[in-house]
């Protein structure tokens, strides 16, 4: 399916969908920036950022684009850490970022200069800790992409982000997803794909045209056959959530496959790739801020994927109350089971690594469920006992307790 483009030139609307995603980017940014940022010993913080489809910069309404967003944020974030430093005694940070401009529309690379240039030349007096180079591209980011990979490695950026807000669901290969998070020590990738694309391609008939579409994805007619005969309520969703899922997770260690929830319908998919469990924590969290924003179709717990229609515990998940109540309780179930596929303990950390890619749970529900369980419990590294939720840390260890209530320790035994 091809979608028409945004027509900077002449104004391009804001849809409500593009807002909360900029919401959730803007805020996942100044977390990301934070959590990398806050070592006192740190003086100098390096990352790159890429925008494969960059637009003109703002909206017609005059709202920021992403990279806006990206350039308010690094600028917030450099002003905020060392007003913190100076007040505190500490060494000052500097932030030296590498953004990456590239949209195959010459017109809307012309017009982003015009406003992104101006906020350069601002931060260039006002905020002496911000060292920002943008490099701007006019290819197709496929074509792009190699030359965005040469900048990012002759500058040895280790910390890199991908923003690829396509439009449609086919201008990004799977292979250059699965690229870009070999390539780079810490990277991670947000990406829109379209379920409009999906809609449209299930009402094809030639399977060879069919096959070729879907063939950035790696998908073939007979893999869509679980969509056939749902497609217009939650199953479906339900259904694609999974497919989205299978055809990307093997581009990244954590990916989550989670809907833009818009008023209008279910039109985009707002996909996060990252290498570490750590920021999928955050991105959880982030998405727990913005409830009703985005929506995941199947179970809150730790087995996400695994949707029953008929169950009545499955469903829309919008990370919001009641979500999170759900998600509670189902996590009070799975979180011993898991433990007991270890033996009878676990390290935090190696938990925390094996669990991200399966729940959509907020960290603090995570925890609670675990100081809720009667069957569990938190030993520090010394073997003491975590008495509350707040202090529980990665290098804790999470295990059984030696008398347990009704959890049974073997999955096969009945509980008594």
């Amino acid at each position: 399916m091809v979608e028409k483009p945004y027509e900077w030139n002449v104004g391009a609307v804001l849809q409500e969908h593009s807002r909360r995603k900029h919401k959730i980017i803007r805020e996942y940014f100044s977390r990301y920036l934070a959590v990398r940022c806050q070592l006192p010993q740190q003086a100098r913080f390096r990352l790159a950022i890429a925008e494969g489809f960059s637009g003109g910069g703002r909206y017609a309404c005059g709202s920021p684009g992403s990279p806006i967003v990206f350039i308010e944020e690094l600028r917030a974030a450099a002003e905020r850490f060392n007003l913190k430093r100076t007040t505190e005694g500490m060494t000052s940070l500097d932030i030296e970022c590498l953004i990456v401009l590239n949209d195959e529309n010459r017109g809307a690379i012309e017009l982003l200069k015009t406003h992104v240039e101006p906020l350069l030349a601002a931060i260039n007096v006002e905020v002496p800790k911000l060292h920002l180079r943008v490099v701007y591209l006019n290819e197709p980011f496929e074509s792009a992409y190699p030359r965005i990979k040469e900048l990012i490695e002759s500058g040895s950026y280790r910390n890199v982000l991908f923003n690829l807000d396509q439009y449609g669901s086919s201008h990004v290969q799977r292979s250059t997803l699965a690229d870009i998070m070999v390539s780079f020590t810490s990277a991670e990738i947000f990406y829109t794909f379209s379920i409009d694309a999906f809609l449209a391609f299930l009402s094809r008939t030639d399977p060879q045209l069919l096959a070729s579409q879907l063939g950035f994805l790696g998908l073939s007619p007979t893999d869509l056959a679980a969509l056939e005969g749902v497609m217009s309520n939650r199953d479906w969703l339900g259904a694609a959530e999974r497919m989205v899922f299978s055809a990307f997770r093997t581009c990244a260690r954590y990916f989550s496959p989670f809907s833009i929830n818009n008023p209008d319908g279910w039109r985009y998919w707002l996909v996060h790739l990252a290498s570490s469990y750590r920021a999928r924590q955050e991105y959880n969290n982030v998405l727990h801020q913005n409830s009703t924003m985005q929506a995941h179709f199947g179970r809150s717990g730790l087995h996400m994927l695994s949707f029953d229609p008929d169950d009545e515990a499955n469903g829309l998940y919008l990370f919001d109350l009641s979500g999170r109540t759900r998600a509670k309780e189902q996590l009070s179930d799975d979180i011993p089971r898991l433990v007991t596929e270890f033996g009878d303990a676990v390290g935090l950390g190696e938990f925390y690594a094996s669990i991200y890619n399966m729940t959509p749970a907020h960290m603090d529900d995570i925890h609670a469920a675990i100081f809720d369980n009667p069957d569990l419990e938190v030993v520090t590294e010394t073997g003491g006992e975590r008495r509350k939720s707040t202090t529980i840390g990665p290098e804790d260890t999470l295990r059984l307790k030696r008398q347990h209530s009704f959890f049974p320790i073997f999955l096969g035994r009945e509980k008594k």
